[in-house]
């Protein structure tokens, strides 16, 4: 089977890095084309992942929308050469788009409802869209639900063995505290019009009196924040972020893969409350605290670092997580191997999926 993968964020790097594997030692032909966005081709390129390039993340509206119609164009390129049998990709514009004048079917992923630009013109051309269980809306008779969330394809058990000697680099060791804050450039075209942490200065300067302090930022940072910023390779940040005290930030991805991993998370966005997977994380598992006001969000973070026990208690949520979701690699694999009967099976016995789901055995 030869399957076009669409690589438009560092974070979709991470999603199907595991099933591309997988899928080659298979026998499939899966083929990557990425956009340059934030450290993406660092990830890939440290990953040995080849892909074409598509070029780099337009910053504004026009310049997105012209970058939709030579992707399309490229795709198209692309679909015809490898005679592509499945396009696949995280809100996937362009594969969406081109299935429909190749026979190529596509299959979106998505998990944020907020995207209304990328939603309007990738789910309307899209073959199927698999999204989590906890997701909000009801997008239709193409929807497949999975009881799942992204991160899980990459920092479920089965893919991830935190690395302690991340720790090493930056001089740390698995007793010091750290919180890792992260700042995002809010120019994707799903954060028009957001807002996250207002006073930037003043939230390290209250969070440093409860550990070290390490800043990952989309964007240039303020001089006074510089010595803060961590440097690391990318691929080591989810070592990082497993061994954090504390997580805090604008960051939606790097918020929900904290929680994932055991590590208290507290997000900060005027998008807090939109998105399914989050009101979950928050509601159901209390893995993550979501926020609009940044002293509310400095409150929470300031109770869980006064909690000795807070880490520990937050690995016992995980451990519960992990019981009641699912391997999404695996699930991906199995679905995009049995198209279209996985569609079928997927509608009629969703139960189909908890030979994906771990044991308490598996968990130590």
């Amino acid at each position: 089977m030869n399957i076009l993968i669409n690589i438009g964020h560092p974070a979709h790097v991470h999603f199907f890095k595991n099933f591309l594997w997988e899928m080659q030692k298979r026998g499939h032909n899966p083929i990557v084309y990425a956009v340059d966005k934030d450290v993406s081709l660092d990830l890939l390129n440290n990953y040995q992942i080849n892909y074409d390039l598509y070029g780099k993340i337009s910053q504004n509206f026009w310049g997105q929308i012209l970058e939709i119609i030579k992707g399309d164009y490229k795709t198209y390129n692309m679909q015809k050469k490898y005679d592509i049998d499945i396009t696949i990709g995280i809100a996937d514009t362009f594969g969406a788009h081109i299935s429909k004048i190749t026979r190529a079917k596509s299959i979106v992923f998505t998990d944020t409802e907020h995207a209304k630009l990328i939603n309007a013109v990738t789910m309307p051309f899209a073959d199927i869209i698999c999204t989590p269980s906890c997701y909000k809306k009801n997008l239709g008779r193409k929807q497949v639900h999975y009881d799942g969330y992204h991160e899980l394809a990459y920092l479920h058990p089965h893919y991830f063995t935190p690395d302690p000697t991340v720790l090493t680099e930056l001089e740390l060791s698995p007793d010091d505290r750290f919180i890792i804050i992260r700042f995002v450039s809010w120019k994707a075209s799903h954060d028009i019009g957001q807002h996250g942490i207002r006073d930037k200065i003043g939230l390290v300067k209250k969070l440093e009196a409860y550990g070290r302090v390490l800043i990952t930022s989309e964007g240039e940072l303020p001089e006074e924040l510089r010595p803060y910023q961590v440097h690391i390779s990318p691929e080591k940040m989810h070592d990082l972020l497993y061994y954090a005290t504390l997580y805090m930030g604008e960051g939606a991805t790097m918020a929900s893969e904290a929680a994932v991993l055991g590590t208290p998370s507290v997000f900060v966005s005027s998008l807090a409350g939109t998105m399914g997977n989050f009101t979950e994380l928050e509601e159901t598992y209390g893995l993550v605290y979501s926020f609009t006001d940044t002293e509310a969000a400095v409150e929470k973070a300031i109770e869980i670092l006064q909690d000795p026990e807070s880490k520990e208690n937050w690995r016992i949520k995980q451990k519960r997580l992990l019981l009641e979701k699912i391997d999404v690699t695996a699930f991906l694999i199995w679905f995009i191997e049995n198209y279209p009967e996985s569609v079928v099976e997927m509608k009629e016995h969703p139960e189909v999926q908890d030979r994906f789901a771990l044991s308490s055995d598996d968990i130590s």
